[in-house]
């Protein structure tokens, strides 16, 4: 059995989402932000918007070669289905250590398990990556647009025409939708702290983001098909991508784009964006072999769950690390040792706007001396 070429255009690409999502998760100040660096109010959509569906779109495209290896050494479906429940625990696990981190410590009094924020960016993966393994094995290809459908459909149905108490039927509004009045329902007390009464990660929109998972295993399938030479798929991924992206925009017309509601309309748009970025990537890397410009993008890919976890925690100790600060004629001050080193070394030398942008560009430069020196030594986090 020969070892099936390694797709370096998707290690790139997954960088390229890490980079992107270190980038708009570590800004000077929350304050200070580029419109395209930071997510849309509610309808619409930015650049940032873009991030998140891409690593779910990622992680299906490279669950179709994972699992033909696994199944060309012999591996039962229940075998791979337990391998994956496992290791979707284990990535859930990871969301509720970065949803808690730092667990009371560091000065932190507002800690408690019984307000610990359930859902997340990895609890979603998590979900998305166990129910698309179910999918993937026991569904063919038309099987797989045929749920696809039904889920994009579903959700549509049961926004659009299930009623809730004090909320329009229908109504698509921030805190005034049927997705806002689930999460109220079964996760109060337990959802992000800067919405309290729905998350973005919420229960109902968890089904369409399975339909941007699946559109991944769709994508790789097809990469995986020996019909079509690199070129040509490189074309086909032009056409649909446009195809979706049209599509996606029609739909706006009648369900709006909405990120933190992943609505329908969002995750067609979304998967078109995801497969011409990638194939941009599949054109220049595995069709042109142009790989070292895309050096940076593939060291932050080989380790991106481990960079998604260090990002997080990392913002939270510099921001729970106090410093002393002498202010002149008047008493020392206390301010967090990010706040601190934003305020003297960016924001008094650069516009807020740019100071900003230049302390996340900092970060991600920083964590990716980190990647690097685990790409180097060939440390691969593995969950």
């Amino acid at each position: 059995m020969n070892k099936p070429e390694r797709l370096i255009s998707l290690d790139a690409f997954r960088g390229f989402t890490m980079m992107s999502m270190v980038l708009v998760n570590n800004p000077g100040s929350w304050e200070q932000i580029y419109q395209q660096l930071e997510h849309a109010k509610w309808h619409g959509w930015t650049f940032t918007d873009s991030i998140f569906p891409s690593f779910l779109w990622i992680v299906g495209v490279a669950m179709t070669f994972a699992f033909a290896v696994r199944k060309d050494k012999g591996d039962s479906n229940s075998r791979i289905i337990v391998q994956a429940l496992r290791r979707a625990a284990i990535i859930f696990g990871l969301g509720l250590f970065v949803n808690g981190f730092p667990f009371g410590f560091m000065g932190d009094s507002s800690f408690s398990f019984a307000t610990l924020r359930i859902p997340g960016v990895l609890q979603r993966i998590a979900i998305c990556y166990f129910l698309s393994t179910i999918v993937y094995l026991y569904f063919s290809i038309r099987g797989q647009i045929a749920i696809i459908i039904g889920l994009l459909t579903s959700y549509w149905a049961i926004m659009k025409l299930i009623p809730a108490p004090g909320i329009a039927l229908g109504s698509m509004e921030i805190e005034k939708n049927f997705a806002s009045y689930v999460d109220s329902i079964f996760m109060k007390g337990h959802m992000w702290k800067y919405t309290i009464t729905w998350d973005p990660e919420g229960i109902i929109s968890t089904i369409p983001s399975l339909a941007t998972t699946l559109c991944g295993i769709l994508t790789g399938e097809y990469l995986r098909t020996s019909t079509h030479g690199k070129e040509e798929k490189v074309c086909w991924m032009f056409v649909v991508s446009s195809g979706l992206l049209l599509l996606g925009t029609i739909l706006d017309i009648w369900l709006p784009i909405n990120k933190s509601l992943w609505t329908s309309s969002y995750t067609i748009f979304m998967a078109g964006w995801s497969l011409a970025l990638f194939a941009i990537f599949f054109f220049l890397i595995d069709t042109k072999g142009y790989h070292k410009w895309a050096t940076p993008c593939i060291i932050f890919g080989m380790n991106a769950i481990f960079i998604y976890v260090l990002s997080s925690v990392q913002e939270v100790v510099l921001e729970k690390i106090t410093v002393s600060v002498q202010n002149p004629g008047a008493a020392a001050s206390v301010q967090s040792l990010k706040s601190f080193v934003v305020q003297k070394y960016f924001m008094s030398h650069f516009s807020p706007l740019n100071g900003s942008v230049l302390y996340a560009i900092l970060t991600d430069l920083i964590i990716g001396i980190v990647a690097w020196q685990m790409w180097r030594k060939k440390w691969f986090v593995k969950v």
